[in-house]
């Protein structure tokens, strides 16, 4: 486990933990009691440090490098080889920095969509960091395209800093297969749920986050722009990145009282990189309940029109 700066009282309980465990295992002299007090003290420790998160602390928890990815959710949460992967964009080619296919849930099947960030090196050079570049989102498109054929829900997984900004994305028309992927989303006659897991950063995450129901993880930001690059524009260097995560607003709190999602997925003490597997199970149990909830309007006219009337409410408006 790795863990952030802010973190260090809490790796320092969790080694001495650690050494309890051995001392006893190798000695055969019983540590339990210590273990106990030992196990408290990081649940407490735990509870003061997230009990206070800065913005730019949960921006941190986003991007670390344990936290489960949108891969990780997708065959943790389906039935055993249901998920099958989806490539292509039959335009360009397979941009790897976005995954889809169709999986079951609990015997429901969905299209299921997202931007994956790499485990390691090299395979963050693969994917690109998780940032898509246009035939991307034309591949994300495409798949929708086919769910709403087959009348399958859609979930769309968001954790990317952004889209790819190389020359070759923006010769290729990065913003406008953004753009088309935010016009045909407005209208598919299907239900759409959305959820970001991690980094929801600029049109990166809005061509693949209109949806009737949008749920954020509690540890994860949504923003037109980073911190760093906020930061830059700004001041001009990333020494102000904390001022600026706490003026952009981009917490899940923040969007939860802006009215911009509805509902936020609280995530395993420590956070989804402390223990996967419930964070998987929350993720599980929200699908379902916006699939229900989804399912029980059955007139697709009205899902669409309420989707709808959603972003057209968003903001203030003044004359």
């Amino acid at each position: 486990m790795e863990y952030l700066d802010f973190e260090k009282p809490i790796q320092e309980i969790h080694d001495q933990y650690v050494n309890c465990t051995l001392i006893e295992k190798r000695s055969g002299i019983s540590m339990k009691n210590i273990c106990i007090q030992l196990q408290y003290k990081l649940e407490e420790t735990i509870k003061k440090l997230h009990r206070n998160l800065t913005p730019w602390q949960r921006v941190q928890l986003s991007r670390h490098p344990n936290r489960p990815y949108t891969l990780d959710y997708i065959y943790s949460i389906t039935e055993k080889n249901s998920f099958i992967e989806l490539h292509g964009d039959r335009f360009f080619g397979d941009d790897k920095a976005i995954v889809g296919g169709f999986g079951r849930i609990e015997n429901v099947t969905f299209m299921l969509i997202g931007t994956q960030k790499g485990k390691n090196t090299k395979d963050r050079q693969y994917r690109r960091f998780g940032m898509p570049n246009p035939e991307g989102y034309r591949k994300a498109l495409r798949l929708m395209k086919l769910a709403e054929k087959f009348g399958k829900p859609i979930v769309t997984f968001i954790d990317t800093p952004g889209a790819y900004p190389g020359i070759e994305a923006e010769e290729r028309g990065q913003g406008e297969a953004i753009g088309k992927n935010i016009y045909e989303m407005m209208s598919l006659r299907v239900p759409i749920i959305v959820l970001i897991i991690g980094e929801g950063a600029s049109g990166g995450a809005l061509g693949l986050g209109i949806g009737d129901c949008v749920s954020m993880m509690e540890n994860s930001w949504y923003s037109v722009i980073s911190p760093e690059s906020c930061s830059t524009i700004l001041w001009g260097n990333w020494e102000k990145k904390e001022k600026a995560a706490k003026s952009l607003k981009l917490t899940a709190e923040d969007m939860y009282k802006l009215n911009l999602i509805d509902d936020i997925i609280k995530e395993p003490l420590g956070g989804a990189h402390f223990c996967p597997k419930d964070a998987f199970k929350l993720v599980k149990k929200k699908i379902m309940k916006y699939y229900k909830k989804l399912y029980e309007i059955n007139d697709i006219d009205d899902i669409v029109r309420k989707r709808k009337n959603k972003y057209v409410s968003i903001g203030f408006f003044g004359e």
